[in-house]
C-alpha cells in the first residue's frame, strides 16, 4: 500500500500546539505540568496543569495545555468547558476550535459549523474545508456539499483527500456509480494508498454486483499476499457471491470522524506522535466503534511511551472484531515494552490457540519467547509460523534465520545450519544472515574461507554495522592475518564504542600484533561495558579478567585451544 502526505498537505493541516515553555510561572503545579507534557505523560500533565489553573483560572497557557492534555487522553467531554470559556473570553485556540468543532458534529448541528467562522474559529485549512464539504451533506444539501469538496480539491497538495472524501460522501447515501467512477480515476490511485481506500472501493464494486472486480483490486492492492483475517473475511464472501455491504461510513458524523482518522493516518511518520494522537482520539470519540482508529492510537501510544494507555487503547477492540488479532498483538507488543514480558507470552499464546492458522501470531510469540532466551519455545513457534507461511512470502526467510538462531542457542548446530542456509536459499545476499552464519563458522572454527566470503559480502551490503564490521576483523584473526584484522576491529569499535564483545575482540587482535598495552586497555574497557545481569552474552568477564592476569598466549594455552600464528604468505 502507498502512504504518503506532500509538503503542502501537511501545511494545511498543521495544527498549532500550545509551547510548553512560553509561559512566566513560579508554580510548582506549572512546572510538574510542563515536564509531564514534555514527557507525553498527558494524565499527569492534565492533573498538573489543572491545579495550576485554580491560581491563575484566566492564564490561556494553562486553558490550552488542560485541553491539549484532555484531548491526547481522548477526554473531549472533560475539555469541552474549558474550550467554551476560551471562546466566550474571544480567547483564539486551535485545540480549543478542534474541541468545539467536535461538539457540534456530536450535537448533529451541522448548521452551526457551517455559520462559525474558520477566519477566527478554523482549525485548519485541510479539516474546516472538509468539516464544510460533510456539513453541507448533513444539512441535506448535496450539491453544495459536492462544489465544497471540489474546492478543497483545488488547494495545493489536497486533491487527494478531498476527492477521498468525496467518494465516501457518495457512497455513504447509495451513489456508487458515482462514488466508484471516483475511485476509478488516476488508474484507482485512490484504493491502492490505504487498507480502508481498498476496502470502501470493494464494498462500493460488491454493491455495484462487481464482486470479481472487488476480489481482483484487492490482490493488486496487497501485492497478492495472503490477506490479514479482516481482509480475508472480505474477499470470502466476495468470492462467495455475496453482496458486502458499504458500512465505512454510514452518517455524516462518520464522515467527519473519517476526516480525522485519514489526517491522523497521513500525519503518522510525518509529524510528531502526539500531534497525529490528537486526530485520532476525535476520530474515536466521534466514532467509539472505529477499529482502524483504535489501532492508530495504541500505536502512537507505544510510539509515545504510554504503554498503559495503550494497552486499554488495544483491549476496547471487540473480540467479534476481524482486527482482533491485530489489536491482541499490539497489546502484547505494548506489554513487552511495559517490562511485562509473561503477561505478554499470556496474551500471544492464547492468540495462538485462537488463531492456529496465522502465521504472524506465531512469529510474534516467537520472537517474545527468544527475546526472553526461551530458545525451545521459540523454536516451536517458528514451526508453527513456517508450516502455515506460503512459500515465496517475504516474511518466509526471516523465519528460518530466527528458528536458526533459536536453535543455535540450544547448541543443536546442524538444525540451525540447515535452518540458516535455507534462509540464504530464499535471500541469498541478507546481510544478517550472511554475518550470523559466517560468524557462527568462525567461532566453530570450521568452513574459514566460505565464511570470510559470506562475512565480506556483508559488510559490502551494511558498512556501517558495527557487528558486521566486526565479524570481518573477527574471521581474519581466526584465518591468523592479524595485521589485516586491526584497521577493522578499530572500525567496529568506532562504530560500536561501548559494546563489551567488539571491544574485546579488538583487545586479541591488539595482542596478536603485539600491541600489548592496548590490548590490556580494550580488555579493561569490555569488562567495564559488560551489564551483570546478562547471563548469556557471549563477552565473558571470567575470561577477560584472566587475560588480563597472564596474557591470551597463556590464557589459549590453559583452554587447550590452538596458539596463536601468522597465516603464511598464501593465507
Amino acid at each position: 500500500m502507498v502512504s504518503f502526505i506532500s509538503r503542502a498537505a501537511l501545511a494545511a493541516i498543521v495544527l498549532t500546539l500550545p509551547s510548553i515553555g512560553a509561559a512566566q510561572s513560579a508554580s510548582g503545579a506549572y512546572l510538574a505540568g510542563r515536564q509531564a507534557l514534555y514527557s507525553s505523560d498527558f494524565d499527569a500533565a492534565a492533573t498538573y496543569y489543572t491545579r495550576a489553573l485554580t491560581s491563575d483560572r484566566n492564564n490561556p497557557e494553562l486553558m490550552e495545555n488542560v485541553i491539549l492534555s484532555q484531548l491526547a487522553l481522548g477526554r473531549l467531554d472533560a475539555a469541552l468547558p474549558l474550550a467554551q470559556m476560551m471562546r466566550t473570553q474571544g480567547l483564539s485556540s486551535q485545540v480549543a476550535h478542534m474541541v468545539m468543532a467536535t461538539h457540534m458534529i456530536a450535537e448533529g448541528d451541522f448548521q452551526a459549523l457551517l455559520d462559525r467562522d474558520v477566519e477566527t474559529l478554523g482549525i485548519g485549512l485541510l479539516v474546516d474545508g472538509l468539516i464544510t464539504a460533510w456539513s453541507w451533506l448533513g444539512v441535506g444539501d448535496l450539491e453544495r456539499a459536492l462544489l465544497a469538496f471540489d474546492d478543497v480539491a483545488e488547494q495545493n497538495g489536497l486533491s487527494t483527500f478531498a476527492h477521498y472524501h468525496k467518494a465516501l460522501a457518495l457512497a455513504s447515501i447509495g451513489q456508487y456509480a458515482e462514488a466508484e467512477a471516483i475511485f476509478a480515476e488516476d488508474e484507482g490511485g485512490l484504493s491502492r494508498m490505504s487498507r480502508r481506500g481498498a476496502i470502501a472501493r470493494a464494498q462500493i464494486l460488491s454493491q455495484l454486483d462487481r464482486n470479481e472486480d472487488a476480489l481482483a483490486l484487492l490482490d493488486d492492492a496487497f501485492g497478492g499476499a495472503p490477506l490479514d483475517p479482516g481482509l480475508a473475511a472480505i474477499a470470502d464472501r466476495l468470492a462467495a457471491g455475496e453482496n458486502v455491504p458499504f458500512d465505512q461510513v454510514g452518517t455524516v458524523r462518520d464522515g467527519l470522524a473519517e476526516v480525522f482518522f485519514s489526517i491522523s493516518s497521513a500525519l503518522q511518520g510525518e509529524a510528531s506522535d502526539d500531534f497525529a494522537l490528537i486526530y485520532t482520539r476525535t476520530a474515536i470519540h466521534l466514532r467509539p466503534d472505529h477499529i482502524d482508529a483504535l489501532l492508530l492510537a495504541g500505536d502512537l501510544l507505544e510510539g509515545l511511551g504510554q504503554y498503559d494507555l495503550a494497552v486499554s487503547t488495544y483491549r476496547k477492540v471487540p473480540p467479534d472484531s476481524p482486527d482482533y488479532h491485530a489489536a491482541e498483538m499490539g497489546r502484547a507488543e505494548a506489554l513487552r515494552r511495559a517490562a511485562k514480558p509473561d503477561a505478554a507470552i499470556e496474551v500471544l499464546t492464547r492468540l495462538a490457540d485462537d488463531y492456529p492458522t496465522l502465521p504472524q501470531v506465531h512469529s510474534a510469540l516467537g520472537d517474545l519467547q527468544r527475546q526472553q532466551e526461551n530458545y525451545g519455545a521459540a523454536a516451536d513457534a517458528y514451526d508453527r509460523a513456517i508450516e502455515f507461511t506460503e512459500d515465496g512470502a517475504p516474511s518466509q526467510w526471516h523465519l528460518h534465520y530466527a528458528r536458526g538462531i533459536s536453535h543455535e542457542r540450544l547448541k543443536d548446530w546442524d538444525r540451525a545450519e540447515r535452518d540458516f542456509r535455507k534462509a540464504l536459499e530464499l535471500n541469498p545476499e541478507q546481510p544478517q544472515v550472511l554475518n550470523y552464519l559466517g560468524y557462527s563458522l568462525v567461532e566453530r572454527r570450521e568452513k574459514l574461507d566460505e565464511a570470510l566470503d559470506m562475512i565480506e559480502r556483508a559488510v559490502a551490503a551494511r558498512p556501517d554495522s558495527g557487528y558486521i564490521v566486526d565479524s570481518l576483523g573477527w574471521v581474519l584473526y581466526r584465518l591468523g592475518r592479524y595485521a589485516e584484522a586491526v584497521a577493522h576491529m578499530e572500525h567496529a569499535v568506532e562504530l560500536m564504542p561501548v559494546d563489551p564483545v567488539v571491544n574485546d575482540h579488538l583487545g586479541d587482535v591488539f595482542w596478536a600484533v603485539g600491541r600489548y598495552r592496548e590490548a590490556e586497555f580494550q580488555w579493561k574497557r569490555a569488562v567495564s561495558f559488560i551489564d551483570p545481569e546478562d547471563t548469556d552474552g557471549e563477552a565473558d568477564p571470567v575470561r577477560i579478567r584472566r587475560k588480563l592476569e597472564v596474557g591470551l598466549d597463556k590464557v589459549l594455552a590453559e583452554e587447550g585451544a590452538p596458539p596463536l600464528k601468522v597465516a603464511n604468505d598464501g593465507g
